[in-house]
């Protein structure tokens, strides 16, 4: 049974039970009411039809019967007995109604009880001993409650009734709240069964944006969205991983038989030192796969505001302990007072690669130990230019640049994996930047990125 069909069972048969019962209970507190109220009917005509026999004795015995056939009859089917204290009959109403049980009653009544109450068909029976002046009489009355009985009938069937339209209304109401209750569970069911979790994530829609549902489904989405995350990650990184780190891996391998080989001290020592320098570059091809697998993946990096220039002065300063011979000419296209023509949305550890990257290759394919950093802020964008005299990249290499591996005829006798340019053009990118090559003198090597200021 699903939830659906739960809802409408359980609160229909609730309802209509609760409801059955209610109208169960005013029935019965008026069938009470009727048998009280006839009772004392009852007893107040006895003591009527007592208080006229004692005052007005003159009155003939058959004018009195006449107008209790009139008046009695009438309205109630009723015969009246009235007894003395020795229990003989000293008046009756009409003769055609009998009263089987009268020396029972009026036994029962001789035995310090007040009153009796007896049922006999349709007729209801009261004897009532009654202490008037120091007398005691006894007076017994048998009647049909003839439009009592057809309240009670009148009430049984508006009851009825109303029992069964408002079971009615509860079923259809009941169909209708679970439908619109459900109708959410329902979709946010079919959507989660119906989840691919092979192809491109796509959030499942909730109506509504603050009931428990929602929630759910939210938290459904967060759930996926890292799941897939996570996926892609690793799927993006074991592809990159694969992919990129396996030349630099058989290098380093070459590196090492080349250095076993080797019996020269010193020139173990340089092989060493190159290893070194492999190796921390390989560190850092691998820290940058792993931001650019994150971004890959559909993980968005975490962007702060960067001034771009005080991280390029900062790195500047980290070369200058590296290579204290090498020199960076760091200058502005203009004088900048506003600081937001300088600061730039970027993950920093990603840009900070990307322009560390390029003031390496500065440092590695300069004849003259200088380079010259030109920063110049433009409408809606921050452009930098990284300038170094060496050896260019003639026209047919240009094409391969940011292709994996490439190494031009420039980098002949220097030490990388040909993956800088790569990662480089990758980072610019995913912050909607772009890195160009030019050698327009050819004697100059020029490296201009642009990154947008928003």
């Amino acid at each position: 049974m699903n939830i659906r069909k739960k809802i409408i069972w359980n609160f229909s048969v609730v309802t209509i039970v609760l409801v059955g019962i209610t109208l169960v209970f005013i029935y019965m507190l008026f069938y009470d009411y009727r048998k009280e109220e006839f009772q004392q009917q009852q007893q107040d005509k006895i003591l009527t039809t007592l208080n006229f026999l004692r005052e007005i004795r003159e009155i003939d015995e058959k004018l009195i019967g006449t107008m209790d056939r009139v008046s009695i009859d009438e309205y109630y089917n009723e015969k009246i007995l009235i007894f003395d204290a020795n229990q003989r009959l000293i008046y009756s109403s009409i003769e055609r109604s009998q009263i089987t049980f009268t020396q029972n009653i009026l036994s029962e009544l001789s035995q310090e009880v007040d009153k009796v109450e007896l049922k006999e068909g349709k007729f209801e029976i009261l004897g009532i001993k009654i202490v008037s002046k120091g007398l005691v009489y006894y007076g017994i009355s048998k009647a049909h409650d003839l439009a009592g009985f057809h309240y009670l009938d009148y009430l049984r069937f508006i009851f009825s009734f109303t029992f069964i339209v408002i079971s009615v209304i509860i079923i259809l109401m009941s169909h209708f709240l679970s439908k619109r209750i459900t109708d959410p569970i329902v979709s946010l069911t079919k959507q989660i069964k119906d989840f691919n979790f092979e192809v491109k994530f796509n959030p499942i829609v909730t109506a509504g944006s603050k009931n428990e549902v929602a929630i759910m489904g939210q938290r459904f989405n967060e759930l996926m969205q890292r799941m897939n995350e996570a996926f892609s990650f690793q799927k993006n990184a074991v592809q990159h991983i694969s992919h990129e780190l396996k030349t630099p891996i058989a290098v380093l391998v070459s590196n090492f038989e080349r250095i076993e080989q080797e019996s020269d001290l010193e020139k173990i020592k340089y092989l060493i030192k190159n290893q070194k320098e492999d190796t921390e570059n390989l560190s850092k091809i691998i820290n940058s796969l792993m931001e650019i697998s994150k971004t890959e993946s559909g993980s968005i990096p975490k962007l702060t505001k960067i001034r771009v220039d005080e991280l390029i002065f900062d790195l500047a300063e980290e070369f200058g302990v590296l290579h204290p011979e090498f020199h960076f000419s760091i200058e502005y296209a203009e004088t900048i007072e506003d600081e937001q023509k300088l600061t730039v949305p970027a993950n920093l550890r990603l840009l900070k690669a990307a322009l560390s990257n390029l003031m390496i290759n500065c440092i590695q394919y300069s004849d003259d130990y200088k380079a010259k950093i030109n920063i110049i802020p433009r409408a809606k964008l921050l452009q930098l230019e990284f300038i170094n005299k060496g050896p260019v990249i003639n026209e047919d290499e240009k094409k391969y640049i940011y292709q994996h591996y490439f190494r031009g005829k420039n980098s002949q006798g220097k030490r990388g994996f040909g993956l800088g340019l790569v990662f480089i053009r990758k980072i610019l990118r995913m912050h909607q930047g772009e890195v160009v090559y030019s050698n327009e003198d050819l004697i100059s090597n020029k490296f201009t990125i642009t990154l947008p200021l928003s």
